[in-house]
């Protein structure tokens, strides 16, 4: 009697969702549903994959390498010379490259995804937190502090090994040498100027005393308080060539933003014509194989150049439809009894 009581307190309400009486629907997957519908799916990939390698084919491109590594390189003198080597690397345009224009920095054999190399940093120094100022993550080592002992800031193989080539570009106008402005707001990541990295706060009223007590990078020229001479809030943490650096790249051969070209008479893109790019030449990559080039490029609704995307689609929807093919010729001739008419 105890064992009867037992198992009716045990059994699920006599409901229709605990007995599972509740309505269903399954899809029958007939031959009716499922050719049909590989070929509407493989005819909509195909029309998306067009558009995008058509879209992606309109956007200008225009690459430069500026290693130096070979004797006819502008820059081949700037490869055994002392830092702050300038050398001028000219182009010519056939034809307006419509804007907005973005230049971008391009690195090669340059493994931003290493482990170790990724992991040294320290997120809470870069947050602004003043203790790890003077006492930075273990992650940071071989730069966590400098042969003095002194706590170095930021810390860290990433931040050390900054990029520090600069660059102005020219457009010669009857023969007279015409800057193009370059738009350096807003190139980082919102979420990282944002959110993951703040400078530190006040002291006394400047961002240079909160660094006191701290040494700047081993490779770096000037502090990161100094990092924009012409813009005080374009320092620090918050400077943006630093958070676009910071930001790893997942493969060895990365561009990243440098700048826009937005602005003044060339905010509708860089006219046909002559043009010069003065190089301050200091980053080195010739002693791992790597290399650099400068990247022009504009953008269409689709983000920049990538053909592989439009091609992706149209090989997806091709086997689609060729699938769909080959399930019609099969039904046709072995379909079950069943299904006859």
């Amino acid at each position: 009697m105890m064992k009867k009581k037992e198992e009716t307190a045990n059994r699920p309400d006599n409901t229709a969702f605990t007995q599972q009486r509740l309505p269903a629907w399954q899809p029958m997957l007939s031959a009716g549903i499922v050719i049909p519908g590989f070929l509407l799916i493989g005819m909509a990939f195909i029309g998306i994959g067009v558009a995008l390698f058509l879209t992606s084919q309109n956007i200008q491109v225009l690459e430069r390498d500026y290693t130096g590594d070979e004797s006819d390189s502008p820059c081949n003198t700037c490869t055994h010379s002392s830092p702050n080597c300038n050398c001028m690397l000219n182009f010519t345009l056939s034809k307006l490259f419509e804007g907005p224009v973005f230049f971008y920095y391009g690195l090669s054999n340059y493994y931003q995804n290493y482990r170790r190399y990724g992991v040294s940093r320290d997120d809470s120094q870069l947050s602004g937190d003043l203790t790890y100022f003077k006492n930075p993550d273990s992650n940071c080592a071989p730069y966590r502090v400098d042969s003095n002992s002194v706590p170095i800031v930021p810390c860290g193989s990433i931040a050390n090994s900054m990029f520090n080539d600069t660059f102005r570009l020219y457009h010669i106008v009857n023969g007279k040498e015409k800057e193009v402005p370059f738009d350096g707001k807003g190139i980082a990541w919102w979420t990282d100027y944002n959110v993951k990295f703040r400078n530190p706060s006040l002291v006394n009223g400047t961002l240079k005393a909160a660094f006191d007590g701290t040494v700047k990078p081993i490779n770096w020229p000037k502090p990161a308080y100094e990092l924009d001479p012409n813009d005080s809030s374009n320092n620090g943490f918050l400077n943006q060539d630093f958070l676009v650096w910071m930001r790893a790249a997942a493969l060895p051969d990365f561009r990243k933003l440098y700048r826009r070209i937005t602005q003044g008479d060339y905010a509708a893109g860089l006219p046909a014509g002559n043009y010069s790019l003065k190089i301050t030449y200091n980053y080195p990559v010739l002693s791992f194989g790597g290399r650099k080039k400068i990247v022009l490029s504009n953008v269409s609704w689709m983000g920049g150049k990538n053909q592989f995307l439009g091609i992706a689609y149209l090989v997806i929807g091709s086997l689609c439809v060729v699938m769909s093919m080959v399930m019609l010729i099969v039904y046709a001739k072995f379909k079950f009894p069943d299904d006859s008419s």
